[in-house]
């Protein structure tokens, strides 16, 4: 099978292209670019140099995986629209996976996976030798709880290093794309159907609507 991979859950605008044989993944083709603000402008070119790189159209997809965070409301958005309107094209399903997954699934030990959730807090999630324990959490570096972990690792870590009640990583980690076809790989070799993609965002976007005015009419949110 092959994968289109995508994940804009941080400040890294990923792309990629995996071929899942069994258990086996092997990456194919892969773009990545940290521009926090240029996930609209990157994402889709990045996506047609990954399909030119490899000699291969649209078409021959046969699957899309997405990053469903926990990320900044705009980044994520972008990477999952994207992901679910390739998949309606090309006619083919589309699964979710914890972006987070990404970057803890690789560790070792007792692991803490840290990305940058903006306004000084991060997104977090514990791991086991690489399995999460519990839901990604949010929240400001030094209010972390104990957590039993022996060192930090993403971009949230990296930034945040000296705020940290653990040991962090100094260069930053962004979600791996071929684990997270990886962790789909049950789903992609079974044949699942398609899934409506949920974002982790675990806190209101910053824009809110206006307040409606009595007896007017309000334009149902965006997904």
């Amino acid at each position: 099978m092959r994968i289109l991979a995508l994940d804009t859950s941080t400040s890294a605008v990923q792309a990629a292209l995996v071929d899942l044989d069994d258990d086996e993944v092997f990456l194919t083709a892969f773009r990545r670019e940290i521009d926090g603000r240029g996930h609209v402008e990157k994402l889709a070119p990045f996506i047609e140099g990954c399909l030119a790189d490899a000699g291969k159209r649209a078409a021959d997809v046969d699957a899309v995986v997405a990053g469903i965070g926990p990320g900044p409301f705009t980044g994520l958005r972008v990477g999952m629209v994207t992901a679910a309107a390739f998949a309606d094209g090309a006619g083919v399903p589309v699964y979710g996976v914890c972006s987070l997954d990404g970057i803890g699934g690789n560790t070792r030990g007792r692991a803490l996976a840290a990305t940058d959730a903006r306004r000084k807090e991060v997104y977090w999630a514990v791991y086991e030798d690489g399995v999460r324990e519990g839901e990604p959490q949010v929240c400001r570096p030094a209010e972390l709880p104990e957590t039993g972990a022996d060192y930090a690792i993403g971009e949230g870590a990296s930034k945040y290093a000296a705020e940290l009640p653990v040991p962090a990583e100094t260069e930053p980690v962004y979600p791996d794309l071929v684990k997270l076809v990886e962790l789909a790989a049950p789903r992609l070799l079974a044949g699942a159907p398609s899934e409506q993609l949920t974002p982790l965002y675990l806190r209101r976007p910053d824009a809110q609507p206006a307040a409606v005015p009595p007896g007017g009419a309000q334009a149902s949110p965006l997904p």
